[in-house]
């Protein structure tokens, strides 16, 4: 299982073998200036946000690897059924957010308030995650672009 690490100055995700190759990477590393806030979700869906990328999903077993989204990219190593710890980091970092299943809420909790207390530039303005940023809307409004019609063509004449 993933666990959650403080190396000197920098956060480590340390990927089990297995993990590291589901995922397709090394253990991720981050500063430790980089970490916003901390928060310990009950619900491990809680932490899935955007379309999967690189990684490996078994529905209804792990997920692990990377989601990417409107605001950037996240890195995921979560079970169901298990509470996760969540950290979101600065936009300097190499990803938005990491989320790692852990086995029980106590030591979900205990390790989210370890990192609090271990980071130099936590956020404390609210002890919630902050919502997923959207896309920018177009410069014509809210209007999606032309759908081609049948034959190939769309209503401007254009292919």
């Amino acid at each position: 299982m993933a666990r959650i690490l403080v190396d000197g100055d920098d956060l480590v995700l340390h990927l089990a073998w297995w993990q590291r190759v589901a995922a397709r990477r090394r253990d991720v590393r981050v500063p430790l200036t980089a970490v916003c806030r901390v928060t310990a979700e009950a619900e491990w869906w809680r932490a899935l946000r955007g379309v999967r990328q690189r990684g490996t999903w078994i529905p209804g077993g792990w997920s692990i690897g990377t989601r990417g989204h409107p605001g950037g990219t996240d890195f995921v190593a979560l079970r169901p059924g298990r509470p996760v710890v969540v950290v979101e980091l600065r936009p300097s970092a190499p990803f938005r957010l990491l989320a790692v299943s852990v086995p029980d809420d106590d030591e979900a909790r205990a390790t989210a308030r370890r990192l609090g207390r271990t980071a130099p530039r936590i956020d404390t303005s609210t002890r919630y995650r902050q919502p997923v940023p959207v896309a920018e809307e177009t410069s014509a409004g809210s209007t999606p672009p032309a759908l081609p019609m049948a034959g190939g063509r769309r209503p401007d004449g254009k292919p």
